[in-house]
């Protein structure tokens, strides 16, 4: 890894770490570190940088922040934030300060959402799946994580009633498994803790899976199961098992109940709650599905006839749109698409000549994305887009920003679509504006809809 000193101490918000890191706001912080988003100025792309609090004072210190960087860089799994690169900070030559480029989640954390209320139980069924696989991989390496909370849950959000992803940040204070550290006792947030934990024992894979098992209690009821000062709440563990409500789905309870019994030996492993979890997910699906839930796909339909857009000739007004699209970001190709039945219709191009395309080109990428904002920095990396027209011929797209179009009442009846011809990271400033000219293409829209609604009552 490339480690350089930056000009300044890279502590505050305007430093540039390694010349090469702009630093913005924070948007994380613990007791050893504070977290920014940073924009990564080589390759255009947003980082999570973390910056140590205190440097290094003495060898043992650098050791502790130096393992934390070569211990994440060891780490890759879908589920675990990634290390993107490490530096040190050399300003003051007698005590260097450590700082850790990492992949920036959007969508925020597990607590912030959860200001917003609890989540449903399906999406607590793929928050658990998701994040047992990444901490079952993480103990599989020989390490305890010992700290996890919901502020270390971080979320790809896609809102309530669709595929909601996390991935597990923070393993500032991991350990290797069988290895005992000075102060273990109160390492870790005490809402959190395992019960071993709160009376000062050993800590291992099973204090991780209760610490876990408490996250998605309180992501499903919106509580801290053990509230109160820190000695009240790790009294209360020790006392009785977290209370799981009855309005809780039964399969979804019993595997939060296995995984927060006060004995360790009791509690069910990793491996059995992440199959656990996967089975609750799918068979929900199928109840919704056996239940009659509606034909969310006939209704977008009905809301793509509604506009009468389709096969209409070109218009000034969406032309502006895609033009603007281009100039403001900078890319060559933008598109308006209206999504049909079996294919999706251009009704602006800009940089490509196809009128439109099969609707089975992109389908794939629709389930695995949502109704979300599509960012693909590298479409090769999306397997069903690597025979794409527009990636194998002209204009060969290699990077790609698709913004819903969504009606009043929530329906997706296309995509604004920004494309680059290189790899590409696209920022939050970006998909932000390519969202609000979104907006625009939908309000031209009802606009067209209420003025023939309009004729047709006179």
């Amino acid at each position: 890894m490339a480690i350089e000193a930056p000009a300044r101490r890279v502590t505050e918000p305007a430093d540039v770490a390694s010349g090469r890191y702009q630093l913005g706001r924070e948007i994380g912080r613990g007791g050893k570190a504070r977290v920014f988003l940073a924009r990564d100025r080589l390759l255009r792309r947003d980082v999570a940088v973390k910056v140590f609090r205190a440097r290094a004072a003495d060898p043992e210190e650098l050791r502790l922040q130096e393992a934390e960087a070569k211990l994440v860089a060891s780490l890759n799994h879908i589920a675990l934030t990634t290390l993107y690169d490490a530096g040190i900070d050399l300003t003051d030559a007698a005590r260097p300060q450590i700082y850790l480029v990492m992949e920036h989640v959007r969508g925020g954390d597990l607590r912030e959402r959860l200001r917003r209320g609890a989540l449903c139980p399906l999406q607590v069924g793929y928050l658990g799946y998701d994040i047992g696989g990444g901490l079952q991989y993480l103990h599989d390496a020989g390490f305890v994580h010992r700290d996890i909370k919901p502020a270390n849950v971080l979320l790809d959000d896609r809102e309530e009633t669709t595929r909601i992803r996390g991935k597990l940040a923070d393993f500032g204070i991991s350990s290797l498994i069988g290895v005992s550290e000075a102060g273990e006792s109160v390492t870790g947030t005490a809402a959190y803790l395992s019960p071993e934990q709160a009376a000062g024992e050993e800590s291992g894979p099973e204090s991780d899976v209760y610490s876990f098992g408490l996250v998605l209690l309180e992501a499903l009821t919106g509580r801290v199961a053990y509230p109160g000062d820190i000695a009240t709440s790790a009294l209360a563990r020790l006392d009785h098992d977290p209370v799981i409500p009855a309005t809780v789905p039964p399969e979804l309870g019993a595997i939060l109940r296995g995984m927060t019994r006060r004995d360790r030996a009791q509690r069910i492993s990793l491996t059995e709650a992440v199959v656990r979890f996967q089975d609750f997910v799918v068979d929900d699906l199928i109840r919704r599905r056996e239940a009659g839930a509606p034909d969310t796909e006939s209704i977008r339909i009905e809301a793509v006839r509604r506009y009468d857009v389709l096969d209409t000739p070109p218009e000034e007004a969406f032309d502006e749109v895609t033009d603007l699209v281009r100039r403001t970001l900078h890319l060559p190709v933008a598109i308006v698409a209206v999504v049909d039945e079996e294919r999706v219709w251009f009704k602006s191009r800009q940089g490509i000549d196809l009128p439109e395309l099969p609707r089975s080109l992109t389908r794939e990428v629709a389930a695995g994305h949502g109704e979300a904002t599509w960012n693909l920095p590298d479409v090769l990396a999306e397997p069903s887009l690597r025979e794409h027209p527009f990636v194998q011929g002209p204009p060969h797209v290699r990077s790609a920003l698709a913004a819903p179009l969504l009606t009043h009442d929530g329906q997706s009846i296309g995509r604004l679509l920004a494309c680059d011809l290189v790899v590409r990271e696209f920022t939050d400033d970006e998909v932000a504006t390519l969202e609000g000219f979104a907006r625009i293409v939908m309000r031209e829209l009802e606009l067209r809809l209420a003025s023939r609604r309009a004729v047709f009552a006179r």
